[in-house]
């Protein structure tokens, strides 16, 4: 049996046997329960994404599909429906983004740390700004995307959970809690992160960053900033251009493409599979990166695993903060097994000689 291949036909069908039955009774004849991430509209109408799909499979593969049989989870009977000419939309709208959270934050820290009305012009700018964020696709999104009563909402969520407040928090969640508390350790940088995602969707530069597959692995990198200034950072990493310029000013001082933080050398072990292969790393942190062009002394010539262990936690170590860790860590271990031996040469010096 092939799955997948419904047709415009075939969800019409569907649809109308909807119609027919009502909702309740269509969707308990196969088993399906109400939509809680996308609907299909049709003539005005909205209609339970994931049951219409299977239903319509019945109509061209011979057997309406079971809703465990799609494999794609949520965005499975989406993805088909949008394939057959339909327009498919979210029953609700996604998670802030830490981004979303941190221009949400400046405001309310602006306003003396208390939520903002819906009816507020701050509110309705910020609400207009959020929906430019290259953040969210569309598929996700509804009518009500981050409109002003959501955003006035999201700010007494943050105000309601500054250590200063004493009334019952609102709704909030904890990455709400997590940016509130990064503004009230770093509010200078904070605030220019703000600005930052702000001057980019302005000129159009961070919308033109598309995410990237770092993005998937989010224990993997950390950036309290967010995923905007993270994709410019990760761009600016990624140009050849300047990444061939760093490793020629390199090896025309003399140096060799090593590693800043850990020294390792990928031709001295790959031979000539890894002759002029290193990464690069922006060594400026996010909050400051922003301005300018990037200069040749703002990279660092590093190996993967310790770009990943940059990356992986926020504040970020330098190569040479890195280097420093490593060596200590060295130094560690050297004195852990200096310990270890000590007794045991003790004891063989006070063992009789045979």
């Amino acid at each position: 049996m092939h799955r997948g291949a419904i047709t415009q036909e075939s969800v019409l069908k569907a649809i109308a046997e909807y119609d027919e039955l009502g909702r309740d009774a269509f969707l308990t004849q196969y088993g399906f329960g109400e939509a809680r991430s996308y609907v299909v509209v049709h003539d005005g109408r909205e209609y339970d994404s994931k049951a219409i799909a299977g239903v319509a499979h019945r109509w061209d593969q011979g057997r309406p599909l079971r809703p465990d049989e799609f494999s794609g989870g949520k965005e499975h009977a989406a993805a088909w429906l949008r394939r057959a000419g339909f327009h498919v939309k979210a029953v609700k709208n996604p998670d802030w983004a830490r981004d979303e959270i941190i221009l949400a934050c400046q405001l309310v820290m602006e306003n003396g740390w208390k939520g903002l009305d819906a009816q507020d012009a701050r509110v309705a700018e910020l609400s207009g700004l959020l929906q430019l964020l290259p953040i969210h696709v569309e598929a996700e999104r509804n009518e009500k995307f981050r409109n002003p009563n959501g955003v006035a909402r999201k700010t007494f969520d943050i105000a309601t959970r500054h250590p200063d407040y004493r009334g019952k928090p609102t709704n909030g969640g904890a990455l709400d809690v997590a940016v509130l508390h990064e503004f009230l350790a770093r509010p200078q940088e904070m605030t220019e992160a703000a600005r930052l995602i702000r001057q980019g969707i302005a000129t159009g530069e961070l919308q033109s960053f598309a995410p990237t597959e770092d993005e998937e692995f989010g224990d993997d990198f950390s950036a309290p900033e967010g995923r905007l200034l993270m994709r410019r950072h990760r761009a600016r990493e990624r140009n050849k251009s300047l990444r061939k310029k760093k490793i020629a000013s390199v090896l025309q001082r003399g140096g060799q493409l090593a590693c800043e933080a850990c020294g390792f050398d990928f031709e001295k072990i790959y031979g000539d599979r890894g002759a002029g292969y290193i990464e690069c790393h922006h060594v400026l942190p996010l909050h400051v990166a922003g301005e300018g062009r990037t200069k040749l002394s703002d990279l660092a010539l590093i190996c993967a695993n310790c770009h990943r262990m940059i990356h992986r936690r926020a504040p970020w170590p330098t190569p040479g903060e890195l280097r420093a860790s490593i060596e200590q860590k060295h130094a560690n271990d050297r004195r852990a097994a200096a310990t270890l031996t000590r007794p045991r040469r003790a004891a063989d010096e006070q063992m009789p000689n045979p």
